[in-house]
C-alpha cells in the first residue's frame, strides 16, 4: 500500500472543541463525561440508562447563512449534517488550503455515521413529512451535502459498519486516493446520541457502564457510556502532499478491513478476527509487530471485549521484544462516540506521532488483573511517554458491534528537508501581507479576533510566514481583510484595530468596501521623466525577490544598447543628472520592472497610459513593443536628446493654457509642451523665454516652477531627436490592452507604435489631461496605479478632477519605498476583489505553513429536533417554538449578520404587492423572518434555495398572485437572479395578461 498522509484535522469531542483542545484533554488525562443536556431527553424518564454520558457542547448551533442553508433546511436536516459542515472547512483550512480552492474537483468525502436515528424521530409523523424533512432524514446524506456545499465531485459516500464506521471510512478514502479517484479526500465520521434507544439496548444486553463512563482495560470496566463526537481528517498521497509543501501530522501506511463471520453471536466480538485484520494490515505496510510502538486500541470498557481484544493483540504484538508494546483507548476520556469511535482513536494516535508523545491511558492505575497484560507483552501508559526520535510505528483498531473490524497503521510524518538559509536582513524582517476572509462583516470581525488572539499567544517574532499561510488559507470568501506586517507585534496590534472598526476591512484604508461584487478595472499611469532622484526604488530592489529580477532584466536588454548598467544610477546615491544619457533608460527600467513586477504579483491593468517617456514603458506593457526593441528605442532617444545645444528647459505652471495664451503669444519660442490638467501645463523653451514668463506669471501671482531637464521635450526645439527617432526601423505589434495615448489625447484605435508614432511623440505636446478622461470614460477604472519612482501623475489626476472615484495607489511612492508599499498595493486589491499571486511577495524560506486560528462561525443560529409545521399556502410561516428545556430553533441572526445583499437594500412595502407577495412566499419556503428577504437577496447564494424550494415557491407565487396564472418552469427560471427580478419578471407578465 503507497503512504497516505494525513494534512489536516478538526474535530469536536466531549470537552474538547477543536483539535487542540482536544490533545489538551488527553495529555491532562481528563475526561468529557456529564450529565444529559437539556433538550435531549428527560434523565428521570430512564433510569436504566443512566444520566450522563459524553456530549458536545452547543450541538444545536448552526451557521446556516455560512453554507447558504434556509432556516427551514436547517431545522430538518439531521444534526449529524450540521456538525459535518463546520467541521469539515476547518479540517480543510487546516490542511493549509482555501476550502474554496478545491470547489469543482475530484475531492472524494467518506463519512462513517451509525444508524438512522433522526429519520426514525421525525418521520414517523406522516402528517409532517416534507421534501426538506425526506433528504435531511437520510444518512447516507452526510457525505453528500458536503460534497454538494463544497463543490467536490470525487467520490462520496456514508458507511455504517455500526462502531468501525469511521475507520472504515479512512480505509475506503486511502484506497480511493490509490486508485487516482482523488488527489484529496475527507474522511471521518460523526455521531449524536439523539435519544436513548441504543442506551436501552445496551442496558438490556448487559454493556452499559452504569456511571455513563468507559474504563477501558480497568480492573472497574462495566460497559460502555455514549457519547457525543465528530472528526475528519485530510488525506492526501504523501508524494503530493511534500510537493504542495503541506504539514504532514502523520503517515497512513495501510489498513486492512474483515468479518468475523459466522462466530459466538452477531454482535459478539471475535479474538480471531481481529487477529487476522492486525496481521493483515502490518503486512501490507512493510512492518513486523515488534517494530509497534504503540496500539490504540478499541478499547469499549465492556468485560468480554476488552479481553478478547487483549488476547488479540498480545497474540500479535507478545512476540519477544525489549519493551512491551503500549496499549490505550480514548474511550477512557471520552466515552464510546460509536460511529465516530474509529476517528477519535485515528486522530488521538496522528497526534500522538506528530507530537512525539502518546497520552496515558485513562484508568490505568487499576489495570484488570484478569488481562494478563504483562505476560502477553502488553502495558497500559500511567503517564505520558515520549516516542524516541527517528520514525515511530503505531496502530489503531476499531470494531463494528456487527463483526466488521479494522486496523490502521500510522507513522511518523518523513522529515522535512533542512531549510536553505535566510539571506541576511537588513535591519527589519521581511514584510507581508495577512489576510482574513468572512462569509459576512461581523463574522470578519469574529474571525479577525480570534486571530489576534492565537497570534499574540504565539512566540514573537517575523510575521512574513504567517502572512503566507493566511494567504493559502484565509481567503475566497466575500469580505476580506488584508494588513502589512514585518512582526506579530504589530500584525496583532493592526488586527485588534481593525476589530474596533464599523468596517473592519483594513485599519488604515480611507475608502472601504462593505464587500466587493466585482474584479476590479485596474489601469497603469506610466511616469515620465523628472520623477528621478538618488537611490530610486533601492529599498524595493532590496527586500522584494521580483523586482530584483525584473530591474535586472530590464537593465540586461538596455546594456546591450548601451554598453553599460543602468543598474547603479538607478540604486546608488549619485544624481541621475550627472549622467544624461542613462536618465531615460533608467526611468525606463523603473518602469518596466514595476509593471512586470505587479504582474507577476497578479495585477494586470484593463489599460494603460504614458505620460511622456512613460509611455514606452507603457507600450511593453501592452505588448506593442518587447523588451529589447523599446529598450534600443530609449537609448536612441537618450543619445540624440544628449547630442542638443544647450540653452532650454521646461516651466511647470499652475494655470490652464488659456490662462497663459498671453504670455505665450508675447514669446513666440516657448509652447505648451504638456497640458495635464485645468490649472496645470508645462511651457518648454529657451531657458531665457522661459525665465521671463515666469517673472511676468509671478507678477499675476500665478505660481511657476523650473523642471529639473536640460532640453525642452515636446516641442520644436525636439526636431533633431524627432528626425533620428523617424528614421529607425521599429518593430511594433498591435496592443493587446487598452492604450491611452498621451499623443492624441484619446484611446489608441488601429495607429502603429511606429517610428512615425514615436517621432511625433518626443516634439509634439503632451495630451495627459485629454488622455486620462478618455481612459476613465471608456474603462471606468476602480483604481489608478501610478508605475514610477514617485507619485506625480496620480496627483495631477487629482488636481484636474479625474480620478471618477477611482482608488490611487503606487507600489513605489518615493525615498522611503519599501516592499511594504508594494505589499500594501497588493493588499488594498485584494480586499476589493483581486486575488493576487502571493508567492511572489515572499522569499522561499517564508512560505512555510504555520498553523492558524480556524475559521469561527457564527452562534447565533440554533436548530434542534422539533420541526414547524408545514405553513399553508397565504400565511407567514411560524417561528418554530422548541420544547421547554430545549436550545431555540432556527433563531435569526442579528442585522449585522445578515448577508442578503448591500446594506442599502430595502424590502416590499405596502405599495409593491407583486413584491410584497414574493417575499411573502420565499419566507414561507425558506423560514426565513420578512426583514429578512430583501430586494436584492439572490435565491441560491444569499437565500440557500434549491430546485424543490424553487417549485414550492412556484406554487405559492401563483396562489399569491393569481392574475399571474400558471408560468412554466422555463419562463421562471431566468428571472430568479434576485427576488427583486422576479417581482419585476411576475409584474410584466401580469401586466401582459391585462393588456
Amino acid at each position: 500500500m503507497g503512504d497516505i498522509a494525513v494534512v489536516g484535522i478538526d474535530c469536536a469531542f466531549p470537552g474538547a472543541a477543536g483539535v487542540r483542545a482536544y490533545w489538551d484533554l488527553l495529555m491532562s488525562g481528563g475526561a468529557g463525561i456529564g450529565p444529559v443536556p437539556r433538550g435531549r431527553w428527560e434523565a428521570r424518564d430512564f433510569p436504566a440508562v443512566g444520566d450522563s454520558g459524553g456530549f458536545v457542547d452547543d450541538v444545536d448551533v448552526f451557521d446556516s447563512d455560512f453554507f447558504s442553508v434556509t432556516p427551514r433546511e436547517a431545522a430538518a436536516m439531521d444534526p449529524h449534517h450540521r456538525l459535518l459542515l463546520p467541521c469539515a472547512w476547518r479540517a480543510l483550512e487546516d490542511s493549509g488550503r482555501a476550502p474554496g480552492e478545491l470547489a469543482g474537483t475530484e475531492t472524494g468525502v467518506f463519512v462513517g455515521v451509525m444508524g438512522g436515528e433522526w429519520g426514525r424521530l421525525t418521520m414517523s409523523d406522516l402528517t409532517r413529512v416534507t421534501p426538506l424533512l425526506g433528504s435531511g432524514s437520510s444518512a447516507g446524506m452526510a457525505a453528500n451535502r458536503i460534497s454538494y456545499h463544497f463543490d467536490f465531485t470525487g467520490p462520496s459516500l456514508a458507511v455504517d459498519t455500526a462502531c468501525s464506521s469511521s475507520l472504515v471510512a479512512v480505509h475506503l478514502a486511502a484506497n480511493s486516493l490509490l486508485a487516482q479517484e482523488c488527489d484529496t479526500a475527507l474522511a471521518g465520521g460523526v455521531n449524536i446520541v439523539l435519544s436513548p434507544s441504543l442506551g436501552l439496548v445496551y442496558g438490556q444486553l448487559g454493556l452499559a457502564a452504569a456511571d455513563g463512563r468507559c474504563k477501558p482495560f480497568s480492573a472497574d470496566a462495566d460497559g460502555i457510556g455514549r457519547s457525543d463526537g465528530v472528526g475528519l481528517v485530510v488525506l492526501r498521497r504523501l508524494e503530493d502532499a511534500l510537493a504542495d509543501g503541506q504539514r504532514v501530522y502523520a503517515v497512513l501506511r495501510s489498513s486492512a478491513v474483515s468479518q468475523d463471520g459466522r462466530s459466538n453471536g452477531m454482535i459478539a466480538p471475535n479474538r480471531w478476527s481481529q487477529e487476522r485484520v492486525l496481521r493483515a494490515a502490518y503486512r501490507r505496510a512493510g512492518v513486523t509487530p515488534d517494530q509497534v510502538a504503540f496500539v490504540e486500541a478499541h478499547g469499549t470498557g465492556t468485560v468480554l471485549g476488552d479481553a478478547i481484544e487483549c488476547a488479540a493483540l498480545g497474540s500479535v504484538h507478545g512476540v519477544p521484544r525489549d519493551t512491551p508494546c503500549a496499549i490505550g483507548s480514548v474511550k477512557g476520556n471520552l466515552g464510546h462516540t460509536e460511529g465516530a469511535a474509529g476517528i477519535a482513536g485515528f486522530i488521538k494516535t496522528a497526534l500522538a506521532l506528530h507530537h512525539r508523545i502518546v497520552p496515558a491511558s485513562l484508568y490505568a492505575d487499576r489495570e484488570n488483573s484478569r488481562l494478563r497484560l504483562g505476560e502477553r507483552g502488553l502495558r497500559l501508559l500511567k503517564s505520558p511517554t515520549r516516542l524516541p526520535r527517528g520514525r515511530n510505528t503505531a496502530g489503531v483498531s476499531s470494531f463494528g458491534m456487527g463483526g466488521t473490524n479494522v486496523h490502521a497503521v500510522l507513522g511518523s510524518a518523513p522529515r522535512s528537508p533542512k531549510a536553505t538559509p535566510v539571506r541576511a536582513r537588513a535591519a527589519t524582517e521581511a514584510v507581508g501581507v495577512f489576510t482574513v476572509s468572512a462569509d459576512t462583516p461581523e463574522a470578519l470581525r469574529r474571525n479577525l479576533a480570534a486571530q489576534a488572539d492565537a497570534i499574540a499567544a504565539r512566540p514573537k517574532g517575523g510575521a512574513a510566514a504567517l502572512c503566507w499561510s493566511s494567504n493559502r488559507i484565509k481567503t475566497g470568501l466575500p469580505h476580506r481583510f488584508a494588513v502589512t506586517a514585518r512582526d506579530t507585534g504589530e500584525l496583532v496590534a493592526r488586527l485588534r484595530r481593525a476589530v474596533t472598526l464599523r468596517t473592519p476591512v483594513s485599519p488604515d484604508a480611507a475608502v472601504t468596501t462593505d464587500r466587493p461584487w466585482g474584479r476590479p478595472v485596474v489601469a497603469f499611469l506610466f511616469t515620465g521623466q523628472g520623477s528621478e532622484f538618488p537611490g530610486m526604488t533601492a529599498g524595493l530592489y532590496r527586500e522584494s525577490p521580483a523586482y530584483r529580477r525584473h530591474l535586472d532584466e530590464a537593465d540586461e536588454a538596455l546594456a546591450a544598447h548601451l554598453g553599460a548598467s543602468v543598474r547603479d544610477v538607478i540604486l546608488g546615491g549619485e544624481d541621475p543628472a550627472h549622467r544624461p544619457v542613462a536618465v531615460q533608460p533608467a526611468l525606463f527600467a523603473v518602469g518596466v520592472a514595476l509593471a512586470r513586477t505587479l504582474a507577476s504579483v497578479g495585477v494586470t491593468p484593463a489599460a494603460v497610459l504614458g505620460h511622456s517617456l512613460g509611455e514606452y514603458a507603457a507600450a511593453v506593457t501592452a505588448g506593442a513593443l518587447d523588451m529589447d526593441e523599446a529598450a534600443r528605442l530609449v537609448v536612441l532617444r537618450a543619445r540624440l536628446t544628449a547630442g542638443l545645444p544647450p540653452g532650454a528647459g521646461m516651466l511647470a505652471v499652475a494655470a490652464g493654457a488659456g490662462e497663459l495664451a498671453p504670455a505665450l503669444a508675447g514669446e513666440p519660442d516657448v509652447v505648451a509642451a504638456a497640458l495635464n490638467g485645468p490649472a496645470d501645463t508645462v511651457l518648454a523653451g529657451p531657458l531665457d523665454a522661459l525665465a521671463r514668463i515666469a517673472g511676468e506669471l509671478a507678477g499675476l501671482g500665478i505660481r511657476a516652477g523650473e523642471l529639473p531637464t536640460a532640453h525642452a521635450f515636446h516641442s520644436p526645439l525636439m526636431a533633431p531627436v524627432a528626425a533620428g527617432l523617424r528614421a529607425a526601423d521599429v518593430r511594433c505589434a498591435r496592443p493587446a490592452l487598452p492604450v491611452a495615448s498621451a499623443r492624441f489625447g484619446r484611446m489608441l484605435r488601429d495607429e502603429p507604435l511606429d517610428a512615425r508614432y514615436w517621432a511625433g511623440q518626443i516634439e509634439e505636446p503632451v495630451l495627459f489631461d485629454d488622455a486620462l478622461a478618455a481612459l476613465v470614460r471608456d474603462l471606468a477604472p476602480t483604481h489608478l496605479i501610478e508605475i514610477g519612482p514617485r507619485p506625480q501623475l496620480t496627483g495631477i489626476a487629482v488636481r484636474g478632477g479625474r480620478v471618477g472615484g477611482a482608488e490611487l495607489l503606487h507600489p513605489a511612492p518615493g525615498p522611503e519605498a519599501t516592499a511594504r508599499d508594494l505589499a500594501e498595493t497588493a493588499g488594498a486589491l485584494y480586499r476589493c476583489g483581486v486575488d493576487p499571486l502571493w508567492e511572489e511577495l515572499y522569499v522561499p524560506e517564508d512560505r512555510v505553513v504555520e498553523p492558524l486560528a480556524p475559521y469561527v462561525f457564527s452562534s447565533a443560529q440554533r436548530y434542534w429536533d422539533r420541526l414547524p409545521a408545514p405553513a399553508p399556502a397565504g400565511t407567514a410561516p411560524a417561528v418554530s417554538q422548541p420544547p421547554a428545556g430545549t436550545a431555540p430553533t432556527a433563531s435569526q441572526p442579528p442585522a449585522a449578520e445578515r448577508r442578503a445583499g448591500p446594506e442599502a437594500a430595502t424590502g416590499a412595502g405596502p405599495g409593491d404587492p407583486v413584491l410584497l407577495a414574493v417575499v411573502e412566499a420565499v419566507t414561507e419556503v425558506g423560514g426565513y423572518a420578512p426583514e429578512r428577504v430583501v430586494r436584492e437577496a439572490r435565491f441560491h447564494e444569499d437565500l440557500g434555495f434549491d430546485s424543490v424550494m424553487i417549485m414550492q415557491l412556484k406554487n405559492r407565487v401563483e396562489a399569491r398572485l393569481p392574475r399571474v396564472g400558471e408560468v412554466s418552469v422555463q419562463r421562471l427560471l431566468p428571472a430568479l437572479r434576485s427576488v427583486g427580478s422576479l417581482a419585476e419578471f411576475l409584474d410584466g407578465v401580469i401586466m401582459a395578461r391585462s393588456a
